[in-house]
C-alpha cells in the first residue's frame, strides 16, 4: 500500500515529529540510544495501533530476543537465562529511558558462549557417531529447555550434529554403493571411512558458519534487538539499518541479483514463502513454496549450516552476482532432503507483469489473465502499471472473442492500492472498492467513478493462501458485488494492513550521526466494502478447493503479533445486476459438487494431509537403519503424489495474436509461454474456473448482455 493514499498522513507525522523531537538526551555520540529513542517515538505516534510499553511488552521482548539469537538453545545455559531474567519485567522501563544494559549483557554473554561452542563442536566432531545406537532427537526446539551444564550442552550439540550429519552419511553410502555397482574396479569405502568423511564435512560447515558469525559487528546484533522491539507492534513493521534500506529500495524497484525467492526465518533454516516469477528458482522448477533451506554452499564448496543463523545473514549467503552458482541443501515440503543448485541471475521484471492466453474448451473460447503482483512506477504512474496492463489484456482477449474471463491472483502478494481501485473498475459500472482507516480517524472510501465497463461478461477470480493484500481487496470487492465467483483456498493470506517507509533522519532536528536508516511502519488498515477487515481472516472463497498447503500455516495468522480482525460500517454499494441470484448460487453449488467428486482434488487433499503430518513429525531417529527406513518411506510417498503433475485437463491454451508475432524475434518468450500453457493444462483449478464460466455463460447472463469497451 503506497504513498499515493497516505502521503498527507506522513507529512503530518514527520512535521509533528520534527517539531517535537529535539534529540535533547543525546548530546554525546551514543547512536544506539538515539536509534532506540527515535524508533519508539515514531512507533508510539505513528503506528496504526500503538501498544503500551509495559511489563507484558517487556516479557515478550525478552522471550523473543532470546529465541531469535539462540533458537536451537545450543549457546546459553540455564544460569545465563536466570541472570538475564532479572531484566524480564524491566525492559519497558529500559526502552523508555533508552537504557541498553540488557542488550549489552546478552550480547557480551553470547560472544562468550559462542567462543565456548566452537570448542564444544570440535570436541564432539573428534568422536565418531554411532549410527547403530537407538536414539532420537526432538527438532521442536521451541519446546525444549535450556541445559544446566556444559556436559548437558555438549550432549545437545552431539545430537544436533549427529542429526546434521546423518543425511550426509546416508548420501555417501548411496554414492559409494552406486560407484561399486557401475564403475569397474571401484573399491567401496568402509562404513568407518564414510562416517569419518561425513563428520569432516559437517566440521567444515561449522567452521565456515562460525567464521561468518565472527565477521558480524555489535551493530548487527543491536539491529536485531531493535527489530525484536519493533516486531512486537506487528509483523510488517520493521527497522532498516542504512545498508538494509538500500537493499529494500533495490528490491522495490524489482531489480536485484539472486535466486528470486522470498524467505521466512524458521528454527531449522529459512522457509521459502514466495517464488518470484521470472527468477532463477521459478525457471528451474526445483523448489517450491514451503521448502526449507538448511545449508548454503558456494558453487561446489562445502556448505554452511544456516540452522540458528539470522535470516539476514542467511540471505547474504544465498544472494550473489549473476552467473554464480549457489548449492542449497533443502528439506522439501514432503520431508525429503536434497541438494539443489541454482544459478543466480537478475530477476526478470518482465515476468512480473500481467500476461494472458485464450482457453479453448469444445467450441467455446475463454480468457485467462495471470497477475503476479499489483505493480506500479511510483515516480510516474502514467508509466506501465498493473491496472492499465490488465485493461489492455482484457481488450485483446475480447478481440479474440472470449465468452468468459479468469483472473488468476494465486501467489499474488499485493502491491499498489491505486491499481486495485482502477482494476476493479474494469468490471463494475461504478461504486466503492475499498475502505481505508487511519488510527483515530474516520474511514476513507476509495471508489471507481468511471461508469464505463471494460468487461461485463462472466468472471472468475482464482486465489490461494498466498494471495495477499491488494489481491484480497480485489477478490473481496468482486465477491461483495457478486460480480465474480472466487475459487481457491479456504481463505487468502489475511494481510489487511498498510505500511510506509519513514527515513529516521527526517525526524531529527540536528543529526550528527549520519544515515540512521528507516522504519517501515504500519499506518492504516483496509476494509471490504461490506465493512469487514481482511486482516487475519482474509477472503473466504465461494468455491473452496484444497491444495497442498491447506493444512500448513502460511498466512498472516502464522506471523508474530498480527493485528486483529474487526469490522466497520459498510460502504454504500449495490450488488452487480448482471447475474440472476438463484443461478449465481446454483453455479457455486454445482462447482462445489464437481470438486468434491473430482479424483484429482481427492488426491490433492490426501497430499495436503500427508504434508501436514510430515511437518508435525518433530522426533527424528538417529539410528541409521530406522532413519533409512523413514527416508525411503517418505520418498515412496512423495513419488506416489508426483502423479498429480500427470493430470490433463484436455484444455487448449494459446497466446494472443500480438504475442505470437513477437515469438519470431524472441524464442525465449515463446519458451516461457509454452511452459506456462503446459502448466495450465495440468491445473485442475483453471479447469474448474472454465467450468464455472460456462455455467455462468449459459445460465446467468441477463438480457443477452455483451462485454463493452471501456476507454
Amino acid at each position: 500500500m503506497k504513498r499515493n493514499f497516505i502521503l498527507g498522513f506522513l507529512v503530518i507525522l514527520i512535521a509533528v515529529a520534527s517539531c517535537s523531537f529535539t534529540n535533547k538526551a543525546f548530546e554525546s555520540d551514543d547512536k544506539d540510544k538515539l536509534l532506540l529513542d527515535l524508533i519508539t517515538y515514531v512507533l508510539e505516534r505513528g503506528h496504526y495501533e500503538p501498544k503500551s510499553i509495559n511489563d507484558d511488552f517487556s516479557v515478550n521482548v525478552f522471550n523473543d530476543f532470546i529465541d531469535i539469537i539462540d533458537p536451537t538453545k545450543r549457546y546459553f545455559l540455564e544460569e545465563d537465562i536466570l541472570e538475564f531474567e532479572r531484566y524480564k519485567f524491566q525492559l519497558d522501563d529500559q526502552i523508555k529511558n533508552t537504557d541498553i544494559s540488557f542488550f549489552n549483557l546478552v550480547h557480551k554473554r553470547l560472544e562468550q558462549r559462542m567462543a565456548e561452542a566452537k570448542e564444544i563442536y570440535q570436541e564432539v566432531l573428534d568422536t565418531p557417531f554411532d549410527y547403530d545406537f537407538d536414539e532420537s532427537i526432538n527438532i521442536d526446539y521451541k519446546n525444549e529447555g535450556f541445559v544446566s551444564s556444559r556436559k548437558e550442552l555438549k550432549e545437545r550439540w552431539r545430537k544436533q550434529l549427529k542429526y546434521a550429519t546423518i543425511d550426509t552419511y546416508d548420501s555417501k553410502i548411496k554414492s559409494e554403493t552406486l560407484k561399486a555397482e557401475t564403475e569397474a574396479g571401484h573399491k567401496m569405502s568402509s562404513l568407518k571411512e564414510i562416517e569419518e568423511s561425513a563428520r569432516l564435512y559437517t566440521r567444515d560447515q561449522l567452521d565456515d558458519f562460525f567464521d561468518f558469525i565472527n565477521d558480524l559487528e555489535r551493530k548487527d546484533w543491536f539491529v536485531q534487538y531493535l527489530n525484536t522491539i519493533v516486531d512486537e507492534f506487528d509483523p510488517h513493521t520493521y527497522y532498516f539499518a542504512p545498508e538494509d534500506k538500500d537493499k529494500f529500495d533495490i528490491s522495490m524497484s524489482g531489480k536485484f541479483e539472486g535466486i528470486g525467492a522470498r524467505l521466512q526465518k524458521k528454527a531449522e533454516g529459512a522457509k521459502i514463502v514466495e517464488i518470484i516469477s521470472g527468477g532463477p528458482v521459478w525457471r528451474d522448477q526445483k523448489l517450491e513454496v514451503g521448502d526449507e533451506i538448511l545449508k548454503v554452499g558456494q558453487d561446489g564448496d562445502a556448505p554452511v549450516d544456516i540452522v540458528g543463523m539470522r535470516l539476514d545473514d542467511a540471505i547474504k549467503l544465498i544472494k550473489g552476482p549473476k552467473g554464480t552458482v549457489v548449492d542449497l541443501t533443502v528439506r522439501k515440503v514432503d520431508g525429503t532432503v536434497e541438494v539443489v543448485s541454482i544459478t543466480r541471475d537478475v530477476v526478470e521484471l518482465e515476468e512480473s507483469y500481467a500476461k494472458s492466453a485464450t482457453v479453448i474448451k469444445g467450441n467455446q473460447k475463454f480468457g485467462i489473465i495471470h497477475l503476479p503482483k499489483f505493480y506500479v512506477d511510483f515516480n510516474d504512474y502514467s508509466n506501465r502499471n498493473a491496472a492499465s496492463d490488465v485493461a489492455k489484456e482484457v481488450n485483446r482477449l475480447k478481440q479474440e472473442g472470449i465468452q468468459g474471463l479468469v483472473l488468476d491472483l494465486r501467489d499474488n502478494g499485493g502491491g499498489s492500492l491505486k491499481t486495485v481501485v482502477e482494476m476493479a473498475g474494469l468490471f463494475i459500472k461504478d461504486g466503492p472498492i475499498v475502505q481505508v482507516r487511519s488510527s483515530g480517524r474516520d474511514k476513507d472510501v476509495y471508489e471507481d467513478k468511471d461508469e464505463r465497463i471494460q468487461w461485463n461478461g462472466p468472471l472468475v477470480i482464482l486465489v490461494n493462501e498466498l494471495s495477499a493484500s491488494a489481491s484480497e481487496i480485489l477478490a473481496a470487492a468482486m465477491q461483495d458485488y457478486k460480480r465474480g465467483i472466487v475459487i481457491g483456498s479456504k481463505q487468502t493470506f489475511g494481510k489487511g494492513t498498510v505500511q510506509n517507509v519513514i527515513p529516521l533522519e527526517n525526524i531529527v532536528r540536528s543529526n550528527e550521526h549520519g544515515d540512521l536508516g528507516a522504519l517501515k511502519l504500519t499506518t492504516q488498515k483496509f476494509y471490504r466494502i461490506n465493512g469487514e477487515s481482511t486482516q487475519l481472516k482474509g477472503v473466504k472463497s465461494d468455491v473452496v478447493v484444497p491444495d497442498r498447503y491447506s493444512y500448513i500455516d502460511l498466512g498472516e495468522r502464522d506471523q508474530s503479533n498480527p493485528l486483529q480482525w474487526d469490522k466497520i460500517s459498510p460502504a454504500n454499494y449495490q450488488p452487480w445486476d448482471g447475474y440472476i441470484d438463484n443461478d449465481y448460487e446454483a453455479t457455486i453449488a454445482n462447482s462445489n459438487k464437481r470438486m468434491s467428486e473430482n479424483p484429482q482434488i481427492k488426491l490433492i487433499e490426501e497430499n495436503a494431509q500427508w504434508l501436514k503430518k510430515q511437518q508435525d513429525q518433530t522426533r527424528v531417529s538417529l539410528n541409521y537403519e530406522k532413519y533409512k527406513v523413514q527416508v525411503e518411506s517418505n520418498r515412496e510417498r512423495s513419488n506416489y503424489f508426483k502423479s498429480l503433475s500427470d493430470y490433463d485437463s484436455k484444455l487448449t491454451f494459446e497466446s494472443l495474436k500480438y504475442e505470437k508475432e513477437l515469438f519470431t524475434q524472441d524464442p525465449v518468450l515463446r519458451e516461457k509461454r509454452d511452459r506456462w500453457h503446459q502448466n495450465l493444462a495440468k491445473d485442475v483449478y483453471v479447469e474448474e474456473a472454465v467450468n464455472v464460466l460456462r455455467d455462468l455463460r449459459v445460465n446467468n447472463i441477463k438480457n443477452g448482455k455483451l462485454a463493452s469497451v471501456k476507454g
